[in-house]
Order: C-alpha cells, then structure tokens, then sequence
C-alpha cells in the first residue's frame, strides 16, 4: 500500500505533555529542491522528559536527550541553552522504522534563557 503515512496523525501537543526542550542551535531552512529560503530550522534536544508512557513490565522509557529540529516558516533568533516551546507545532512521523519526527511550527516561544536557567 502506498501513501499510508497521509491519514496517519501524531499528537504533538500530547507528546510534549511533561517536556522541557532546550535550543542547542539553530540555522537556515532551505526547501530542500529548490534551495528556497523557508526560515529558520531550531535545534533542540529533551531536556526534561515527565511525560508518563505505556510501558511493559520492568520497561523504563525515556525520550531525554532526544534530538529534534524545529522548523519554523518564518526567520527566528532564539539563544542556546534557551528553554523553548514550539508555537502551532504540527508534527509528522516517518523513517523505516516511523521512529523520527519532523515537526514544522509557526514560532518559538522563550520560556527561560541560559541566565534564567541557572
């Protein structure tokens, strides 16, 4: 069958339940044919992982240190080692193994800068 991953949706606003993401960069979006300026791709990694999976038996699961990259369509600076939060986030999920995210949003809200953090 083809085309499957169109009808699959992932919540991400249920996801990030529990989450702290921490910017540890960020850079240019391009469209990735055309070269397109897009806005701004935000690196970040869980920084905090409280959200409460369904789990087996003995099972820990943790997605803590995780990497993901926000893509926001429109140009952002945003410091490292900010605590962030995606605005509008929609997010997609796909490889072989459907175990990668890409998550495109619509802004990034600061929550607390480096300072602030410590």
């Amino acid at each position: 069958m083809k085309k499957l991953s169109q009808f699959s949706v992932f919540d991400f606003e249920a996801f990030s339940k529990g989450k702290l993401y921490l910017c540890t960069g960020q850079s240019e979006w391009k469209d990735y044919n055309t070269g397109e300026h897009l806005g701004t791709k935000v690196d970040v990694v869980i920084y905090r992982d409280d959200t409460a999976y369904v789990q087996k038996e003995g099972e820990s699961v943790s997605n803590r240190f995780e990497k993901l990259t926000f893509k926001v369509n429109k140009d952002v600076e945003v410091p490292v080692e900010a605590i962030i939060e995606p605005v509008d986030a929609v997010a997609t999920i796909y490889g072989d193994y459907r175990n990668l995210l890409s998550v495109k949003c619509a802004d990034i809200k600061v929550l607390r800068t480096k300072s602030q953090n410590a």
